[in-house]
């Protein structure tokens, strides 16, 4: 068997908008997670998103996070870039520091910083410390994809109609779809440059994104050195009964991905940096399937309103060992109060 790594997915999928929506709330927005080989750094989210009718500047986020709890971390809005590649094609997007560059649909991106981030903790953003110094940041990353995209809504009939006909919908927030890579890159922080191998999840989305009344989920995903890879979103049990948003895949290193969902998911009850038990079972055609994780680094995103937090993760799945991402949010009253 081979790897589709465009799932049968068109290519004007990988597209951007080639002029503004005129929809108000229309959002676009390309998303990566990457990490390391050895655990020592990651980056949990990066993103450039638009959001209409103010097309002119794009919301920029961008956080980088050690094991010791150190995060440096860019949020900010800055111009847009162009979204014309080099051979006219609407490959760009970007703002400020921050730009990706489609360079084959499906199979290779670029992303490049070249600015400045806060220089801050773990324990200072949850503490909620506004005065960070400054350091000069720059990275630049290529993703090779290693895995078919993964689109919300189409490995699972339930979760499909849920997305099309509930408020789990506005939360995932139109045509979306995630996709596991391996990646090379390099970093510069205060004039040091280091390199890395490793491996990152990219997400691309177009449409309506709403959060009003959300309560929680859990997202976690990772890719192993066999090819070997996994991913899963769950929101937690509704407070009526009825079903929600459960949806993932198991991939096996070649072929298509195996419909999935979890069955037991580490919903978030602290704000920990790292050491935390974060294992899940997945369930599909191959049985119940447990993956054993622990948190590695993380940062959390205050101001949301739900507590809310990004890590990255070690999985081990049969006896190999990979790297993964993870994000989690629940309510208050679910959560343990930082200390």
């Amino acid at each position: 068997m081979s790897v589709d790594l465009t799932g049968g997915l068109p290519i004007a999928r990988e597209y951007m908008f080639a002029e503004p929506p005129k929809e108000p709330g229309m959002r676009e927005g390309v998303n990566m997670w990457v990490w390391d080989d050895r655990g020592e750094i990651g980056f949990p989210r990066f993103a450039v998103e638009a959001l209409a009718p103010d097309w002119d500047t794009h919301e920029i986020a961008s956080t980088f996070a050690f094991p010791s709890g150190r995060v440096l971390r860019h949020w900010a809005r800055g111009p847009k870039h162009p979204v014309a590649g080099p051979d006219g094609l609407a490959t760009v997007f970007g703002a400020g520091p921050l730009r990706f560059e489609c360079v084959e649909p499906y199979r290779r991106y670029k992303a490049s910083f070249k600015g400045w981030a806060v220089d801050t903790t773990f324990q200072a953003l949850l503490n909620g410390a506004a005065d960070y110094p400054r350091v000069d940041l720059e990275y630049e990353i290529d993703a090779e994809m290693a895995v078919p995209p993964w689109v919300s809504g189409a490995t699972s009939s339930e979760a499909k109609t849920l997305l099309s006909s509930s408020k789990e919908g506005d939360y995932v927030g139109g045509e979306r779809f995630e996709q596991l890579f391996r990646a090379k890159g390099r970093i510069r922080i205060a004039g040091v440059d280091r390199t890395f191998t490793g491996g990152g999840l990219r997400i691309r989305r177009q449409g309506v994104r709403k959060l009003e009344g959300f309560w929680g989920h859990a997202w976690q995903s990772g890719l192993f050195p066999s090819g070997r890879g996994f991913g899963y979103c769950a929101y937690p049990p509704r407070a009526d009964g009825k079903p929600t948003y459960n949806e993932g895949f198991l991939f096996l290193g070649d072929g298509e991905l195996i419909p999935a969902r979890v069955v037991e998911a580490p919903w978030m009850t602290r704000f920990q940096n790292r050491g935390e038990d974060v294992s899940f079972v997945l369930e599909s055609k191959l049985g119940r399937t447990r993956i054993e994780g622990q948190s590695a680094l993380g940062a959390p995103v205050p101001g949301f309103p739900i507590p809310f937090c990004q890590w990255t993760a070690r999985y081990r799945w049969d006896g190999e060992e990979g790297y993964g991402m993870m994000e989690r949010s629940n309510m208050p009253e679910n959560v343990e109060k930082p200390r």
